[in-house]
């Protein structure tokens, strides 16, 4: 199966859910965005990394990071391989001098350590499919952030129990409009809804 190169662009913020975040992940030379809700303290550790920050004492990434220095153990990329009831599975890939293996590993945790590691990110086509979000081309108007860039985004206030009420139309429209302001926690309740009535079709 063909992986596809994805990157961190934002880890937008929900003040209307706490301590709900989304870590939005871009696929490189293309326009697809795949947004994973995290919570908090996985968002932190992403973004300690993320801006290069040294803590005092090593965070608990920091320390996988340290140990597997130490043993001489070298992670080579992640891939978040599957997607079951809403919820991202991924895995690491890791080598020593004489075996190369795969670890299970939440995909918070995988992203945390991949940050850390400057290692790859990866996805399957099926994945991005399913979950992903595709973002217009709208030029020079929204350049492409680097990839050490964390954006944290407020997104609106309106529930999702409204979405419901919308026609499959009103759905793609109001996608549109919340990609457009970056609300990437209320695009994940929309993307979702709209696939369930697909589904149900």
């Amino acid at each position: 199966m063909k992986k596809i190169e994805l990157e961190i662009v934002a880890l937008s913020h929900s003040i209307t859910q706490t301590h709900s975040y989304a870590v939005v992940l871009g696929e490189v030379n293309g326009l697809r965005r795949l947004p994973i809700v995290i919570g908090g303290f996985e968002a932190q550790a992403i973004a300690v990394a993320l801006e290069k920050m040294n803590p005092s004492r090593p965070l608990t990434h920091d320390l996988m990071k340290n140990f597997l220095n130490a043993f001489a153990i070298e992670l080579h990329e992640i891939i978040i391989c599957d997607l079951q009831e809403g919820i991202f599975y991924s895995k690491l890939v890791c080598s020593s001098e004489n075996d190369t293996i795969e670890i299970d590993s939440r995909t918070s945790d995988a992203l945390a350590l991949a940050v850390r590691f400057g290692c790859p990110i990866y996805t399957y086509e099926n994945i991005l499919e399913s979950a992903g979000i595709l973002m217009e081309d709208t030029g020079s108007s929204k350049k492409r952030k680097t990839k050490q860039e964390v954006v944290v985004e407020e997104p609106s206030t309106t529930g999702h129990e409204d979405l419901k009420t919308m026609t499959l139309e009103e759905l793609d429209t109001l996608l549109s409009e919340v990609l457009e302001s970056e609300d990437y926690i209320r695009a994940i309740a929309i993307r979702d809804e709209i696939n369930s009535r697909k589904k149900n079709r």
